[in-house]
């Protein structure tokens, strides 16, 4: 069997349950993604490793953890000579190209893809027809070449601003201008996610962001159409996720099952059954990089630390698979908020070593509608001053029944009904963090001791 292409989609922010086949309570808002899994399979607990663009994006191409290939914040990878899927992928010998979020998905600056537009060649990354025809040219080029392909197709939908809410000028660009999405929402056709507060400026800016993601299935349904007018919809693996949750409060750089969990779609004809739904398996970002290379025949190097979900792929179970680790290290704005959590089908774990009652939480959301909406009427509103208050501060330790609280509203860590789910996802977090070599564990170890915190917090900002 020749190896595969490889078309590797990501949407910027988009949760989980944006998408109509995970849940989305809003009727027609991802049709194209919706077929896509009709086609192929969707994973049920699959989580990006980081849930901030570059640091996600990072470990999808490494296949490590950030602690573990300096791909920690907005910078290119601060450890030397780590392998790199693109480069691995070309070696073994694919063609490899990108569209969309070119810095932000290059792990280190000095590598050069076969072909590399951005934004602003792609109609600010929210042009569906410019992103297929770019696509197209591609491909046309690597099916005269003879070469397989490997094309990291990235829409900035539903990222900041959303349609509504941005700059009217990237309609009005002659050469490349952004496209409205074929469906816009409206406040009164939309849900507002229990995480957050149902405010009418919530709701408007609830709306907006669902017309961006409507917006980004509109491009996932343009490259597809392309995929088969090309001849090669039945020897392509296509693989669809987010790199992190939506950019509103307790979703996006957070720990929260709305921060990582993502909207996972692959579809491989041959090879994964149609209409597959996998309920058990948890699949990470840092298992892309070893599947994509085993489905391509190129050989896995030392030192990544995912590895293959292929078996699955193939209708098969594979041990190993029941836990979720994942972090936070910093923002865009350079601001250390390190965080760890472990998740298993039903509970959650987050230590937040950054926490200390003093130190406030700041984010791209804080910019919205959303935060703005929910802290005036915090103001009049106890339960949702504290729920401002939780996000602003945070504590050390946070324990959830994701199974029964995906919103992470009832923190269950002094509850001594669950003290033997919580030692046991603190022990294996601890075997995690020795495994990997996190250097968060001594801070871990000692998270009664206030001042082993702070200590912990120095050396971030040191590094």
């Amino acid at each position: 069997m020749p190896p595969p292409n490889i078309l590797l989609i990501t949407a910027d922010d988009m949760n989980w349950d944006a998408v109509g086949v995970f849940g989305c309570p809003d009727e027609a808002t991802t049709p194209h993604l919706d077929q896509l899994a009709a086609d192929g399979i969707r994973f049920d607990h699959a989580h990006v490793t980081i849930a901030v663009c570059w640091p996600s994006r990072s470990a999808m191409m490494t296949g490590r953890y950030p602690h573990r290939s300096g791909g920690e914040g907005f910078h290119p990878l601060r450890q030397d000579n780590v392998p790199i899927l693109p480069s691995l992928l070309r070696d073994g010998g694919y063609r490899v190209g990108i569209l969309g979020k070119l810095e932000h998905s290059t792990p280190y600056a000095e590598f050069q893809w076969d072909m590399a537009l951005d934004r602003e060649d792609l109609g600010q990354g929210r042009n569906p027809e410019i992103y297929r025809q770019r696509a197209a040219d591609f491909v046309s080029q690597s099916k005269a070449s003879g070469q397989p392909f490997f094309l990291m197709l990235n829409s900035h939908d539903p990222h900041r601003p959303f349609y509504g809410n941005d700059e009217s000028a990237w309609y009005d660009d002659r050469e490349s201008p952004a496209a409205k999405p074929s469906k816009t929402f409206t406040p009164d056709e939309v849900t507002t996610p229990d995480f957050l507060t149902d405010l009418p400026e919530v709701r408007l800016e609830v709306s907006e962001y669902y017309s961006s993601v409507r917006r980004c299935d509109d491009t996932v349904g343009e490259t597809l159409a392309m995929l088969r007018e090309q001849g090669l919809e039945n020897n392509t693996l296509v693989i669809f996720l987010s790199d992190n949750g939506m950019a509103f409060p307790f979703a996006k750089t957070n720990c929260y099952l709305h921060s990582t969990r993502t909207p996972w779609i692959m579809r491989w004809p041959g090879v994964i059954q149609s209409g597959t739904v996998d309920r058990e398996h948890f699949v990470t970002g840092i298992d892309i990089a070893p599947t994509l290379l085993e489905a391509a025949g190129v050989a896995q190097p030392d030192g990544m630390d995912g590895e293959s979900f292929l078996p699955v792929l193939r209708g098969e179970k594979q041990g190993g698979r029941a836990l979720a680790f994942t972090q936070f290290h910093q923002t865009a704005g350079q601001r250390n908020y390190p965080m760890r959590c472990v998740q298993n089908r039903r509970f959650g774990y987050i230590f937040n070593p950054w926490s200390n009652g003093q130190r406030v939480f700041m984010n791209e959301s804080q910019a919205g509608r959303t935060f703005n909406a929910m802290q005036a009427a915090a103001a009049q509103d106890p339960e949702l001053a504290a729920r401002v208050q939780l996000f602003l501060y945070r504590v050390p330790e946070e324990f959830y029944d994701f199974q029964n609280d995906p919103h992470a509203l009832v923190n269950l860590i002094d509850d001594p009904a669950y003290a033997d789910e919580l030692n046991a996802l603190r022990n294996e977090l601890e075997a995690w963090m020795q495994r990997t070599e996190d250097p968060t564990l001594t801070a871990f170890r000692n998270r009664n001791s206030a001042e082993a915190r702070e200590a912990f917090m120095a050396e971030c900002g040191e590094r």
